[in-house]
């Protein structure tokens, strides 16, 4: 299983604590079950956010990767001789 890059933690390590934050000031919550709660969502956003930014990162390289092989597969169109084929046998 890959693992996400530092940048990909840090993301989904600010959502939670944004999410978290803001889901704590907008509801008043101050019982532990609705705190527990609004974190338990806030850290599943997080995970949700670094799962899909991992997913992009692998597109986006086996895209860069695919196209190179892509042109070098390719056949180079043959030359196209310029007398007929009788002529040039010996």
């Amino acid at each position: 299983m890959p693992r996400p890059t530092p940048a990909q933690f840090c993301t989904g390590t600010l959502i939670v604590v944004l999410t978290t934050v803001a889901l704590l000031a907008v509801s008043g919550a101050t019982a532990v079950p609705a705190v527990t709660a609004l974190v338990a969502l806030a850290v599943a956003l997080g995970v949700l956010a670094t799962a899909l930014l991992m997913a992009a990162d692998r597109r986006r390289r086996s895209a860069t990767r695919e196209a190179p092989d892509r042109r070098r597969s390719e056949p180079l169109p043959a030359a196209q001789p310029t007398a007929p084929e009788y002529a040039r046998q010996r």
